[in-house]
C-alpha cells in the first residue's frame, strides 16, 4: 500500500520544540531539499506498488531517496543512518517529516527495501534534474531551447554548438575477496557438501549418504593454502585435486536431483548452476594451460562480477562494475554501467547524442582520453562541429609557431580534462565508490548512482551558497557607496 503524503508542515516556526531556539532555515539540508523535485518521483515511486490500497502504507519516495543520499554523504551503515536521522531535526525536514520526532523513523532493514525499489534509472533522472539536464514543465518557457532548437542544431551543424563535455571511464570495485582458481574451487566444494547434507537430511539419499571425502579435501586445501610461495607445479596440483572433488560432488547432486527434483531450494539450485559453470571454466583453463576464459566467474556469491583490466600500476586488475562518466559544467553523469569489460570509446557518440537531446545542442569541445580518439569518433565529431582535444592525425605542421600553439593548447586542455579525474577521486574517497558493499546487482548499481547524485547535490549547494554571498557583498558595497 502507498499513500501520497500531504504538504509538509514546517516546524521552524515552533520554538517550543527545541527549548525556545528556532531552527535555522538556511541550513544546508533545508536548502538542499529545495533542489530536488520530490513531487515528480512520487507518482513513479507509487506505481511500483501493485495494489496501493492494501497493506501497511509504505514510506514516501522522498524518505526513500533522501535516506540513500544521507547514507552516501556520511558513509554510515544502515543502523547509524537511522540513528542520525532520529537525532537530527534538519535531516528529518530533508526527508519530509511534518514534525520532529525522537523515535526511530523506520527500522534499519527498511533501507534494504529502499535500495530494492528505487531503480538506477530513477536516480539517474533525479540527477538530471539536479544538474539542470532536465527541467520542470513550469520552468520551460515558450520558445526556449528546450522547446524549439535551432535549425543548425537539429541538422547537426557546428555554429550552434556550446559547452564542453569531458568523458572518462573507471572501475568501481566490489566487496569480494581476491579470487584465485584454487580458492574458488574450494569454496564451491564446501557449498556442494552443504547441499548434499541438506538433501540427506530431507531423505533424498534414501539413507545412503554419498561419500564426499571432505576431510581429505580439507587437508589438501590447507596444505596448499599454508604455503606462502607455492610453485606453479603445486598450484596446478591443488587445482587438479579440487576439480576432482567438485566433479564428484556435482555428480552426486545430479543423481539425487534426477530422482528428487525438490531436494534443494531455488537458491541452492541457482548456486549449484553457478558452481557448474565455474567447474567448466576452470577445467577448460586447466586443460589448455591458460588463465583466460570468457565471462570468467570470480565470485560464487556475486557471479555477475567480472575482472576489469585497467592497466594501473598498483592494481592492474579490478573486480567490479565499469562505469562511463561525463562531466559538464562541473556536474557528473553516468553514461553507462556494465559488469563486463567494454571499450569506452564506443560510448562517445551516445554520450554526445544524449547531451544534445537534453540541452538542445552538441558540445563545442570534447575533452577525452587517447582511447576515445579513434578515426570513427574523430570523423563523427568533425561532421557535427565538435572538436576533440589532442593532436590532429598526420604529420605535425611545418610552421614552428603553429606547432607550438597546438602543443600549448593540448597541454591546457589536458589539464582541463583532469577535472573528471578529480571528480572520480572524490566519489571514491568521499562517497564510497572505492568499495561497493552491496551484495545484489541491482542494489550495487543503485548505490553507484546514489554516490554520483550526492556529489552533484553538494556541489550545487556550494555554488548556491557562493552565489548568495557574492550577491550579499555586492549589495553591501552598493549601500556603502550610497551612504558616502
Amino acid at each position: 500500500m502507498y499513500e501520497k503524503k500531504a504538504r509538509q508542515i514546517t516546524f521552524f516556526e515552533d520554538a517550543t520544540l527545541f527549548g525556545g531556539v528556532r531552527l535555522n532555515p538556511e541550513n544546508r539540508w533545508v536548502r538542499m531539499s529545495e533542489l530536488i523535485p520530490w513531487e515528480v518521483f512520487e507518482e513513479r515511486y507509487a506505481a511500483l506498488f501493485s495494489n496501493p490500497r492494501e497493506g501497511k502504507p509504505a514510506k514516501s519516495a522522498r524518505m526513500a531517496i533522501g535516506s540513500l543520499i544521507i547514507k552516501k554523504r556520511y558513509g554510515f551503515s544502515d543502523e547509524d543512518t537511522v540513528e542520525e536521522i532520529r537525532e537530527n531535526p534538519y535531516l528529518q525536514y530533508f526527508l519530509g517529516f511534518a514534525e520532529y520526532t525522537s523515535a526511530r523513523p523506520f527500522d534499519p532493514s527498511v533501507m534494504t527495501w529502499f535500495r530494492e525499489r528505487i531503480t538506477p534509472e530513477m536516480l539517474s533522472e533525479v540527477n538530471d534534474y539536479v544538474i539542470g539536464r532536465k527541467k520542470m514543465k513550469a520552468e520551460k518557457e515558450p520558445g526556449s531551447d528546450d522547446d524549439n532548437h535551432d535549425d543548425a542544431d537539429s541538422e547537426g551543424g557546428g555554429p550552434g554548438n556550446r559547452g564542453t563535455l569531458i568523458l572518462d571511464a573507471t572501475c568501481v570495485p566490489q566487496n569480494i575477496h581476491f579470487p584465485t582458481d584454487a580458492s574458488l574451487l574450494n569454496e564451491g566444494r564446501e557449498l556442494l557438501e552443504g547441499m548434499i547434507d541438506t538433501a540427506h537430511k530431507a531423505g533424498a539419499t534414501e539413507g545412503n549418504k554419498p561419500r564426499t571425502y571432505r576431510n581429505l579435501a580439507r587437508r589438501d586445501w590447507l596444505r596448499f593454502a599454508r604455503d606462502r610461495k607455492p610453485t606453479r607445479k603445486k598450484i596446478r596440483k591443488a587445482i587438479r585435486q579440487q576439480l576432482g572433488y567438485v566433479k564428484r560432488n556435482l555428480g552426486y547432486l545430479e543423481a539425487i536431483l534426477s530422482k528428487h527434483p525438490d531436494a534443494l531450494s531455488a537458491k541452492e539450485l541457482e548456486r549449484m548452476a553457478v558452481i557448474q559453470m565455474l567447474y567448466a571454466q576452470q577445467q577448460e583453463m586447466y586443460d589448455s594451460n591458460t588463465h583466460r576464459v570468457d565471462d570468467r566467474i570470480v565470485s560464487l556469491h556475486q557471479p555477475w562480477v567480472r575482472p576489469i583490466v585497467r592497466g594501473k600500476a598498483a592494481v592492474p586488475v579490478e573486480f567490479g562494475a565499469k562505469v562511463a562518466l561525463s562531466l559538464s559544467e562541473g556536474y557528473a553523469r553516468i553514461e553507462e554501467i556494465s559488469w563486463d569489460a567494454f571499450n569506452e570509446s564506443k560510448t562517445l557518440m551516445a554520450s554526445m547524442e544524449r547531451y544534445k537531446e537534453q540541452t538542445g545542442h552538441y558540445p563545442e569541445r570534447g575533452l577525452v582520453d587517447r582511447i576515445y580518439r579513434t578515426r570513427e569518433n574523430l570523423t563523427w565529431c568533425r561532421e557535427r562541429g565538435i572538436r576533440l582535444n589532442g593532436p590532429k592525425l598526420g604529420r605535425p605542421p611545418k610552421d614552428r609557431q603553429v606547432y607550438e600553439e597546438a602543443l600549448a593548447l593540448e597541454r591546457q586542455e589536458s589539464g582541463e580534462r583532469s577535472h573528471i579525474e578529480g571528480c572520480i577521486g572524490v566519489c571514491k574517497r568521499r562517497y564510497g565508490l572505492d568499495l561497493v558493499m552491496m551484495r545484489q546487482k541491482h542494489t550495487s548499481e543503485a548505490d553507484i548512482h546514489a554516490a554520483i547524485l550526492t556529489r552533484n547535490l553538494f556541489r550545487r549547494l556550494r555554488l548556491c551558497i557562493c552565489l548568495f554571498w557574492q550577491r550579499y557583498f555586492a549589495g553591501w558595497k552598493a549601500q556603502k557607496q550610497t551612504r558616502r
